[in-house]
């Protein structure tokens, strides 16, 4: 998945998501980066896992993706 502009959502990034919430990317299988010990959400095969302020981890695809915009670019540690 991506943002608006075109760049890649990577695991580590610190999103806001539809303008009132938080989260910060744990895996993206679109491009099969994940943060460390997150590789158990391969099987989801597309889209991203955010870790959400709103309610935890919630998978989104580009079908149920809402308006995301990059916080903080993060780095897989």
């Amino acid at each position: 998945m991506k943002y608006a502009d075109g760049t890649d959502i990577r695991p580590g990034d610190v999103i806001q998501i539809d303008v009132k919430y938080r989260g910060r990317v744990m895996a993206s299988m679109d491009t099969s980066e994940y943060l460390p010990g997150e590789d158990k959400w391969a099987y989801l095969g597309t889209g991203i896992l955010v870790d959400t302020d709103f309610g935890g981890p919630v998978h989104y695809t580009s079908e149920t993706a809402d308006h995301f915009v990059l916080i903080q670019r993060g780095t897989v540690d």
